[in-house]
Order: structure tokens, then sequence, then C-alpha cells
């Protein structure tokens, strides 16, 4: 029985049982929640990855009876990865909302820079925005009531990272290269502060173009360096131009690589050169986080295998959800309270926030490439 076959199948049987009253079939009309992510350009496969994972948990809120009785709606909106776009997607938002129909959040953005631009406006809806990846650490700084992430930060990556470096790679000269975008350029600079502050010499600071794919000049200056590591804060679309580069030219020192490069581009676009490299990501891969079951269901949703960010946008909807439920209300401020003063029990076991909207704990897993596949080997 192949994949495709099992995929319908289960569709079918997922219609078939809530028709059937598993759980009771949702009868109290929609309930909005947005995925803001990118759906086109060069970013779309991570933006499908997080709406993969979103419409998963939808379809098991709604063959389970719904969210308080309501159907879950999931209604994508391509952001672009531009900030100007993302922007002007929150209007859809706002238009819904004037309109009548009932919005619980979005989920969302990918990145920070369309983030911190929509949340200018999210600020003042009646709406919850839980972002599964957005990691710049001043979008809980600015005090937005209603801004939630089941990602860690960047000061929490940068810290990861600085000790994998140091006391797992043994690197005592580093060079840290980053993409010219807040995440890359915040992320570096974090990065260095820590990694200064355990004694280590950070000698070669770059910077690089946002989708970058060549670097000639960047790699002689990492070959008359002479670093014991290379650390790169950045995206998929570079990572794997890079490291190509790098392990062409003759460099062998080991590579870490941010978690916007922790999806399967950075392998297949690496031109087999990904062996042995080194990345961050905010959630363990699917096969790691979850079984066949929920792959297989995955499969059936989306039509796809889930990748890297999957996890991380089930998880924002099941949070989202579970908020809901334990409020026994749709309505913003009283899922803001619950958000900040409860547990939830995830596919990432329980999680709890901060006031801030940060998460309690928060966790970095390490992969490396083996047989060009990721390899947890640290969180």
């Amino acid at each position: 029985m192949n994949k495709r076959f099992l995929a319908i199948i289960l569709v079918i049987a997922l219609a078939v049982t809530a028709a059937c009253g598993g759980g009771g079939a949702p009868d109290r009309g929609d309930v909005v929640v947005y995925v803001a992510v990118p759906l086109s350009g060069f970013q779309a496969n991570g933006g499908q990855t997080i709406l993969g994972g979103v419409r998963l948990a939808a379809a098991e809120i709604n063959n389970a009876g719904g969210l308080l009785g309501y159907r879950v709606v999931v209604r994508p909106l391509d952001d672009e990865s531009d900030s100007d776009v993302a922007l002007a997607r929150t209007e859809e938002v706002r238009q819904a909302i004037d309109s009548g129909e009932r919005v619980l959040g979005v989920i969302g953005h990918l990145n920070s820079g369309q983030t911190e631009a929509a949340m200018g406006v999210y600020k003042d809806l009646p709406i919850v925005v839980v972002s599964a990846t957005a990691s710049e650490q001043s979008l809980t700084e600015r005090n937005y009531e209603n801004f939630f992430r089941v990602n860690a930060n960047d000061s929490v990556q940068a810290q990861v990272s600085a000790d994998f470096l140091v006391d797992k790679l043994n690197a005592g000269k580093i060079a840290v290269l980053y993409n010219n975008t807040g995440y890359g350029q915040g992320l570096a600079a974090s990065l260095v502060n820590d990694l200064e502050a355990k004694g280590v010499q950070v000698p070669l600071q770059i910077e690089v173009e946002e989708g970058q794919s060549l670097y000639t000049q960047e790699v002689a200056q990492v070959q008359s360096a002479g670093v014991d590591a290379i650390f790169y804060a950045g995206y998929e679309i570079e990572a794997p131009y890079l490291r190509a580069a790098l392990i062409e030219a003759g460099v062998d020192a080991p590579m870490l690589a941010s978690d916007g490069a922790f999806l399967a581009a950075t392998i297949d676009e690496a031109n087999g050169t990904a062996e042995g490299m080194y990345v961050n990501a905010f959630a363990p891969s699917p096969r790691n986080a979850a079984d066949e079951r929920w792959i297989e269901a995955y499969q059936a949703v989306e039509y796809r295998n889930p990748d890297t960010y999957s996890v991380n946008g089930y998880v924002a909807m099941q949070v989202l959800a579970e908020a809901a439920r334990k409020a026994n209300s749709l309505e913003r401020a009283a899922v803001e309270e619950k958000l900040r003063s409860d547990s939830f029990d995830t596919l990432l076991n329980s999680l709890r926030f901060e006031p801030d909207g940060d998460l309690v704990n928060p966790q970095i897993w390490i992969y490396q490439v083996e047989n060009s596949e990721f390899q947890q080997v640290a969180n």
C-alpha cells in the first residue's frame, strides 16, 4: 500500500469520523486562524511547513468536535518574506474582523522583520498572535500584550551556540558570518558578545547579502583568518552555497549554521558538501518529535512530507487552541490570561510562557548532517 493511497484513506477516515460524531461535529459556526508566512518567493518552503503543521492541528481539533464547538478555519496570508507586504496583509485581518467574522488569532510570521512590521497593527486588534519561529529578542521587549512565541529567542540561540562551539567543538578562534537582515545582524551580535565573554577570539565578522550565492571573497577572508570554527547566521537560501564554497576551497573547520538554515534545502543545495555541518533548530525534526501516525496524518492533510518547521506550526496551533479551551472563550483578554498563567501539553511536551510572551525554559536543538540527513546531536 503506497503512501499516496494511505493519505487518501486517512483523509476519508477523518471526514467519516467527523460525520459520524467523533467528538461531535462543530456546530456553532467558524472561527478563523490566520497563518501569516511566505508562501511565494525564496522562503516559500519554510512558510509552507508552518502552514502544514497548523492545518494538521486544526484538522485534529475539528475532528474532535471543534474548538468550543466552532470549526477552526485556517486562512493563509502570504507575506512574501517582505515587511511592506506583511504590513499590507494585516489589512485582510482587520477587514475580516470589521465584517463580523470571528477571528481568534494569527500564527506567524516566519521571520522577525515581518513579525515586527505586522505587530504594529496586530497589537490593536482583538486577536492573539503566536509566532512559530520569529526569534529576534526585541519582539518580546516591546510590551505587546497579545504576542507569544513557541520558539526560543536569539539570545538563547546565541548562548547555546557559543557553548557548543567552545565546549563541544573546542574552538578558540571563530569566524562569524551573517546576512544583512535584522535576524542575522542581531543573532551575530549576541553570539560575538557571548563568545568574547568566554574569552574566545572572533577575528572575523562578515556581513553578506540575503540570498547571496557566491562567496569567493568571504572564503578567502576565512582562509586568511585561520579560524577553528565558523558560525553562520542566516537562511537556507545562503547557507548551502557558503558551505559548498568553503569545502571546495579546502576549508575544513567545522561550521554551525543558525536555525534559519534548518531546512532540507541546506542539504539539497550544497552540492554534496553538507556532510558534517551543524545546524541549530527551534524544534526537533518531525521524525524525532512525532511518530509515524503523526507523519501519515500530516501527509493526508498536506499531500507532502513534513519538514523542519511543521512541528513549530503544529505546536503554535495547539497552544492557541488550548488557551481558548482553558479560558472557555475566544476573547483576546481571556486567551491572553490563560497563556500567561497556565501550562500547555504539546508535541514538544509541556510549555509555559513568561509575562513578556517568551517561553519558560526555551530549548535549542542542534543537528549534524550525516548521510544527507539531519541527525540530532544536542538539545
